[in-house]
């Protein structure tokens, strides 16, 4: 089950299709990314940002993929989860992104944790500028 979602997960980002992505997430997902300390929370929050990502990247390609299980973000008391790992590559305002992300499912294999994971330090502080303007521009978060 949590390989048909990778696959539908690979294949709505590659096509840029954003409502694909609504159903494979769980209501509660939490996003972790690289250019933020506290997750991202929610389904309507995580949607949006995947509007932003979706529009940032550049030439985004995944270039490989490995799956198994690992302990969720939550911590010791999360418990393992069925996990895969997409491996990426993109550019962002002319910086060249490695990166990684990490999809955790829950028992019915939506998409539960996502956490992402890119290199080298100056791609993930042209991420963050990029994202962040593009959640200003989208009215999800306050300018400031």
């Amino acid at each position: 089950m949590a390989t048909a979602t990778a696959e539908r997960f690979r294949a709505a980002v590659e096509s840029g299709e954003l409502g694909a992505l609504d159903e494979l997430f769980t209501e509660d997902i939490r996003l972790y990314s690289p250019v933020k300390f506290t997750p991202f929370e929610g389904r309507p929050t995580v949607l949006g940002l995947f509007g932003v990502l979706l529009r940032t990247f550049e030439d985004f390609r995944y270039v490989g993929e490995l799956a198994g299980e690992a302990q969720t973000a939550a911590g010791p008391d999360g418990g393992e989860a069925a996990s895969t790992i997409l491996i990426f590559r993109a550019t962002v305002n002319g910086k060249q992104i490695h990166g990684i992300d990490l999809l955790q499912y829950d028992e019915a294999g939506l998409i539960k944790e996502f956490t992402v994971m890119v290199r080298p330090q100056s791609a993930v502080q042209a991420l963050g500028e990029a994202v962040l303007s593009g959640l200003v521009a989208d009215g999800l978060v306050p300018q400031g």
